[in-house]
């Protein structure tokens, strides 16, 4: 027998993009599609997809919702076909969940119809947009992601790329970009590479950018490089590729990607996020030797690090919680009572495999520790003897202001309170965190922004310039 529970994921990341050029016009917009798919994960508020024709003409179409609801054929029959289109999924990290904030941003610039999708946080947008506004530009939504496509515009001379590269220099904080103008696709990274973007091929010869490889794989598309940090990758309708970059490159990418945001089939920077989160739980069982019955993973990030463990260890890995794949991501819900009323819905435990049993219970982290304790309370509730929690990550003690919305000191449990008030909050018997230093291994070895875990900011970033509704 099965008892429900709606478990709450408490992370949510910013967005999922997607890009493709090619040299002969076609229904770009269906790849697009099938991209964007298989990036709900990063974002499940709001989906678009923007299509050029005539080099300095676009039309896009987009909505609330996930992909598969905003596109069905109709809304796909109205994006003819083209030779570049741009995609985008949301969760929203600055600014309100509705349809003015939903991207692509498309707009009349100095190159004619322009279309710009991003993926990040910038944390001094909100000073950009005030010298904007005080030149008399008007905003038409509550996204730094308008306020990015209105500096490149207001760079741009001659030379699109020119100002693409002048705007990006002024910007502060995390940006992956995709910007279609000029019959061009241009995939740009900040100087840190906080968040992903990786280059493909498809089959066809078109060439693809996405924020995850999994949505290259989604199209048969080939891995051919990342986006390097810094990088202005230009992309011509010939399929050329030129490149320049930002000044002061420092390799900062995001190490929370590996712990819970991407997909677990996909490459990041050269690194498999399987590997890395199998390899964390086998450090967890180097580190941590329990006695117990059954080791069992949080569905779904932290299934892969459960396995870890129990490999290393020999105690079995055993289904205790299933998942109901009809509800949304809870840590990518848009509001604190949208994820609490989800939480109820989204777990089952199985009394006949843990009934009488002590659990290693593995999750991938810890930010506001309701989950963790609604978890653990629904496996006593179903018979569990013990309860040994274990997570793949360090404790998260610090705000992110770059794109994962735990923009707050106030809402993270590791920022409050010791390790050993966290375990009682959560009703554990014991608990342990991996220390930063490993999982650093895992992923990799290093060039990471860990500032949720250690608070060694990237950029310099103040309260008061950052903030969800600091446009509105």
């Amino acid at each position: 027998m099965a008892e429900k529970i709606l478990l709450e994921r408490n992370i949510k990341e910013a967005c999922g993009i997607f890009g493709i050029i090619s040299r002969d016009s076609s229904e770009l917009a269906r790849k697009v599609y099938f991209g964007l798919f298989a990036l709900q994960h990063r974002g499940q508020e709001s989906a678009g997809i923007a299509v050029s024709y005539q080099k300095d003409k676009a039309v896009y179409y987009k909505n609330m919702g996930l992909v598969n609801d905003v596109f069905k054929e109709a809304e796909l029959e109205l994006l003819p076909p083209t030779t570049v289109a741009v995609g985008h999924v949301r969760y929203s990290t600055t600014g309100s969940s509705n349809v003015v904030n939903a991207q692509p941003v498309v707009f009349y610039g100095k190159k004619g119809r322009m279309a710009v999708a991003h993926n990040g946080n910038v944390v001094n947008a909100n000073q950009i947009k005030a010298q904007m506004l005080d030149k008399g530009h008007i905003f038409q939504s509550s996204i730094d992601s308008e306020v990015i496509a209105a500096r490149i515009n207001y760079h741009i001379k001659d030379d699109l790329v020119g100002g693409i590269v002048a705007a990006c220099e002024e910007f502060l904080g995390a940006f992956s970009l995709l910007v279609m103008a000029e019959g061009k696709l241009v995939a740009v990274r900040d100087r840190h590479g906080l968040k992903p973007l990786i280059i493909g091929k498809t089959p066809e010869g078109e060439i693809v950018a996405a924020s995850e490889s999994c949505a290259l794989d989604a199209i048969g598309a080939e891995i051919v490089r990342d986006v390097k940090p810094g990088e202005v990758l230009v992309i011509d309708e010939n399929l050329e590729m030129q490149s320049r970059f930002l000044k002061n490159i420092e390799p900062k990418f995001c190490i929370f990607e590996y712990v819970y945001i991407s997909r677990s089939d996909s490459v990041l920077n050269g690194v498999s996020v399987y590997e890395a989160r199998y390899k964390c739980g086998r450090m967890l069982a180097e580190l941590f030797k329990i006695d117990a019955d059954l080791v069992a993973g949080v569905p779904d990030s932290a299934l892969v690090c459960a396995k870890g463990y129990s490999d290393v260890s020999g105690i079995p890995m055993v289904d205790a919680i299933s998942k109901n794949r009809y509800v949304g991501r809870t840590f990518i819900q848009p509001s604190q009572s949208v994820r609490e009323n989800s939480v109820s819905l989204k777990l089952n435990a199985f009394r006949s495999n843990i009934e009488g049993k002590r659990i290693i219970l593995i999750d991938d982290s810890i930010v506001r520790g309701t989950t963790s304790k609604k978890i653990i309370s629904l496996l006593r509730k179903n018979g569990a003897k013990e309860i040994h929690m274990l997570v793949g990550s360090p404790i998260v003690g610090h705000p992110c202001y770059f794109g994962v919305d735990m923009q707050t000191r106030e809402e993270l449990v590791g920022g409050k309170i010791t390790k050993d008030d966290i375990c009682k909050k959560i009703g554990a018997d014991s608990l342990n965190y991996i220390p930063l230093e490993c999982l650093k291994i895992a992923c990799g070895g290093g060039g990471f922004c860990a500032a949720c875990f250690d608070g060694n900011y990237p950029d310099s970033v103040t309260d008061d310039e950052t903030g969800k509704f600091i446009f509105e």
